[in-house]
């Protein structure tokens, strides 16, 4: 297969420090990139953007609700009209970073809970799928597989990259396991490996309860806020790549595709 492997980036923001973004660069194809509402700041951006046009990793942004403090996982009810001033507000601050400093942006992943509430709720996704379009409608939309977003995404006319986590489990619906149950994320790279090597090989989404949701998928994510994140990111690699896949950034993939 045609893959990709992407993280979570630049969550880091003032003295406080998230994740070990330098090594996790050396090793993804795509970062998602915060943008200061969930976490991050323009001195963290400015950096990851640079490292990662170092290290040849494409780069997207990562929108988020407003909330530092709960690292953007608490969902929040926002009206349509601040749902899509949030969203372009972000994708305006990474894009007028990118574009300092030689890069570009290509694609955009929510963050937390907006990305969850939208992956459930068919007219939250819409807001944010159209917000983005309107921004660019050239930008990939990097989102979970079986999601609402994700179909609004392709109704809205966006190029969609399907993705798949390494580290969280899946409930028979197609859904992330809620972070507060038992098993929700996988504690170990060997476990991480073991899951994404199954979905592949099943072709599809292999829920808690053992069920596969048959589904097409281009993205692999591994979670930077994970202790073991470096490290299962690169042994993962190495695994896809002993099997026999190729690795790329989402705009070299979805362009084969």
């Amino acid at each position: 297969m045609l893959l990709n492997l992407n993280a979570d980036l630049g969550e880091s923001f003032g003295n406080w420090s998230m994740g070990d973004d330098q090594n996790l660069l050396q090793v993804v194809d795509s970062a998602n990139v915060a943008c200061g509402f969930h976490a991050g700041d323009p001195l963290v951006m400015t950096r990851t953007i640079e490292n990662a046009e170092t290290c040849r990793v494409s780069v997207g942004a990562h929108p988020g609700f407003p909330d530092l403090q709960g690292f953007g996982r608490r969902p929040m009810k926002m009206s349509a009209s601040e749902i899509r001033a949030l969203i372009i507000y972000q994708l305006a601050a990474l894009a007028g970073v990118s574009e300092c400093y030689n890069s570009a942006m290509t694609h955009v992943k929510p963050h937390g809970a907006l990305n969850n509430m939208a992956c459930e709720d068919a007219d939250l996704a819409q807001i944010i799928t159209q917000a983005v379009h309107d921004f660019d409608q050239n930008l990939i939309l990097l989102a979970p597989v079986l999601s609402e977003l994700a179909f609004a995404a392709s109704r809205t006319g966006l190029t969609v990259a399907l993705e798949i986590f390494a580290d969280r489990a899946y409930t028979e619906r197609g859904t992330l396991v809620a972070r507060s149950q038992t098993g929700a994320v996988l504690s170990n790279t060997d476990e991480c490996i073991r899951h994404v090597r199954t979905m592949i090989s099943e072709g599809g989404v292999v829920a808690i309860n053992k069920q596969v949701l048959k589904t097409e998928f281009h993205s692999i994510c591994v979670h930077g806020d994970n202790a073991h994140a470096v490290d299962t990111a690169r042994e993962i690699r190495k695994a896809l790549q002993s099997d026999g896949h190729e690795l790329l950034p989402l705009p070299k993939l979805m362009a084969r595709l």
